[in-house]
């Protein structure tokens, strides 16, 4: 670790006691996320870490968020994981069709929390480093206009941005339609830049190659040049994670 990013930390504890709160139990991966999303800034690093904790705590009180608790959007069977790109990173398959704009938000948020917190944690070997990312896919084939869900989109784009800060690698957006092009282009304004440079829409012939070159042949599904069958999000079992 380099000198700047070691007294970067140390100050960024600092500030975090200063705020009421300790980073006892998280370790120097975890706290650097927070640093690398706030421009090595040690205090706002501290304030975002401090705000991610208690609403963790409040809002995830069990550490995790069980399948019963958002029984309605997993019956929709829209989010599928892959298993781990080239590069090791957990592989998420969100299937534009089959959503529909949520009527419990509060579910919906879990669903958020519980989607992104079993994506992460299926790249854990044994125990949690604290940054690992993921790759999402958004492929918005044979979309209509029933499932277009702008505040859904913007709620997982800004949990990902204030309670997963350095968890997003690349974002891929496939088969986008026309009608879609103005929505995305309002959600786009809610994403900070760090994100929006994650963000791939992928049109052309060399995007589509480097696409399947990124994720890999053994972990894309069929249906987008690979050769993985889709595995449902509820049907991935994943082991035990060492305390």
């Amino acid at each position: 670790m380099e000198k700047t990013q070691e007294i970067a930390l140390t100050e960024m504890k600092k500030s975090v006691q200063k705020l009421g709160s300790s980073t006892e139990k998280f370790g120097d991966p975890t706290l650097m996320r927070f640093l690398i999303a706030r421009s090595m800034d040690p205090d706002k690093a501290a304030k975002m870490f401090v705000q991610w904790h208690k609403w963790r705590a409040s809002f995830v009180p069990n550490g995790f968020v069980l399948d019963a608790e958002v029984k309605d959007e997993l019956d929709d069977r829209k989010i599928f994981l892959q298993g781990l790109s080239k590069d090791g990173y957990p592989v998420m398959v969100v299937k534009a069709s089959k959503h529909f704009p949520s009527k419990d938000q509060l579910q919906f948020k879990k669903f958020v929390v519980h989607l992104l917190d079993k994506t992460i944690a299926s790249s854990f070997r044994g125990k949690e480093i604290g940054n690992e990312k993921m790759i999402g896919i958004l492929d918005l084939q044979q979309m209509s206009y029933k499932n277009i869900d702008a505040r859904g989109l913007i709620t997982g784009f800004q949990f990902l941005q204030s309670y997963y800060p350095e968890r997003l690698a690349k974002c891929f957006i496939l088969n986008m339609p026309r009608f879609f092009v103005s929505v995305w282009r309002m959600v786009s304004r809610f994403l900070e830049k760090a994100t929006q440079e994650k963000v791939v829409i992928v049109t052309s012939e060399e995007e589509t190659k480097n696409f399947i070159r990124e994720i890999g042949e053994e972990t894309l599904p069929e249906e987008y040049g690979g050769r993985a069958k889709l595995v449902p999000l509820q049907d991935v079992i994943l082991a035990p994670v060492e305390d």
